[in-house]
């Protein structure tokens, strides 16, 4: 007796990474929620919480081996609400508990609206190059633009000054202040300025134990004294930007002098020269005696 053909069915290796990513999109989704009843310290976390399961879902699949390209979408989706929607409607819900003006209503929800849009166009441009084979910043190490957990980052940098000030720090809920940094973050995340990649850094073996130290006592940081922490990560972040693009230059010139190395041109090959004939002089006749 014949037994029945298995059915396909989805290998539970490729559902615990879009787990994960699902986990990330509620995380951001509750960071709204918390932001709608004025709690910003729990909306800024929850975001936080997203940009970690981010970075982890990846690594999830890489390592149980169960990339998919449902996951890839998925990640993108999620990524467009917890790091796009959700800071711009942060930003703008916590300027309109203090500033509930015309102004901010309509030319603030304009800036928050680009913010989000360009977060949405960044990965749509990731997810159309996904599969491209000329890709010069990521051959070099590099990413196209500011990443979207780094951008919301960026975004949310007010509000995480103003906590780390104990919300003493109220200049930082000027409206026009709020519009010209949406601006700027949306520039960051939609430009093609090549930024640092954390999955491209090698470190040297004598200074792995530092690096294990290092983080650790960032990760303390984050529990002990979360706004403080995150506020000089992000200030050090933007910092480094400058110097990312320095540095994919250089690399950019020596593989332009790499590709374009001017070499010796062979000499053509001599042509044989006809034998010429013996020159034929005329002999002088001998002088008289």
């Amino acid at each position: 007796m014949s037994l029945p053909p298995s059915r396909p069915g989805i290998p539970l290796r490729a559902v615990i990474p879009n787990a994960v990513t699902a986990l990330a999109l509620c995380s951001g989704l509750s960071g709204i929620r918390f932001a709608i009843t004025a709690e910003w310290d729990k909306a800024i976390m929850f975001v936080a919480i997203a940009a970690v399961l981010d970075g982890l879902d990846g690594r999830i699949a890489r390592m149980l081996r169960g990339q998919s390209k449902f996951g890839a979408e998925l990640d993108s989706l999620s990524d467009v609400v917890a790091f796009g929607v959700a800071p711009a409607l942060i930003i703008y819900l916590w300027v309109l508990q203090v500033e509930p003006s015309a102004s901010w209503r309509t030319y603030g929800w304009v800036f928050a609206l680009a913010y989000a849009v360009c977060m949405a166009l960044r990965l749509a441009r990731f997810n159309a190059r996904i599969d491209a084979e000329d890709q010069p910043h990521k051959s070099a190490g590099f990413l196209t633009g500011v990443p979207a957990p780094a951008g919301a980052g960026i975004m949310l940098l007010p509000i995480i000054f103003w906590l780390a000030s104990d919300r003493q720090w109220t200049f930082l809920e000027q409206p026009e202040l709020l519009m010209l940094w949406s601006a700027f973050s949306a520039f960051l995340i939609i430009s093609s300025i090549a930024t640092w990649s954390l999955g491209a850094v090698r470190l040297k073996r004598r200074v792995r134990f530092e690096a294990v130290l290092l983080i650790v006592l960032v990760g303390v940081a984050l529990f002990a004294v979360p706004w403080p922490t995150m506020a000089v990560i992000a200030i050090l972040y933007l910092l480094s930007i400058p110097f990312s693009i320095m540095r994919y230059a250089a690399v950019k010139r020596r593989r332009a002098q790499a590709a374009g190395e001017p070499t010796l041109p062979l000499s053509p090959p001599l042509e044989p020269v006809p034998p010429q004939a013996p020159s034929r002089q005329r002999r002088q006749p001998p002088s008289a005696p």
